[in-house]
């Protein structure tokens, strides 16, 4: 089994925003997370590169992805989310994740 934590209590709580089909989803996904691993494969996660993942939720109110690493001991770490409003995902989104990513990581 794998545990999920969060990478502060500013990021569980951003989480706990998404709106509810989201967080539904999100609650299913992290579920089978915990039992097979952090990629689930597209089209519910994709790999991003250098150990950064992200989980891709379309709910009824919109897109949401949530970026999280695997580290030591099996666990998940959840960096950041945020609502999708474009097409690709914006660089400043992604620079939030890999420099938590990397914090964690290091120590």
């Amino acid at each position: 089994m794998y545990q999920i934590t969060y990478f502060s209590e500013s990021v569980r709580v951003e989480v706990a925003a998404l709106p509810m089909t989201t967080r539904v989803k999100y609650a299913a996904y992290t579920e089978r997370m915990k039992r097979f691993g952090a990629n689930l494969g597209m089209p519910h996660t994709r790999a991003m590169g250098d150990g950064l993942f992200e989980l891709r939720i379309k709910g009824t109110e919109g897109i949401a992805r949530v970026f999280y690493c695997v580290a030591v001991e099996r666990r998940i770490i959840v960096l950041h989310s945020f609502i999708k409003k474009t097409q690709t995902t914006p660089v400043r989104e992604l620079e939030i994740a890999r420099g938590r990513k990397k914090e964690v990581l290091n120590g």
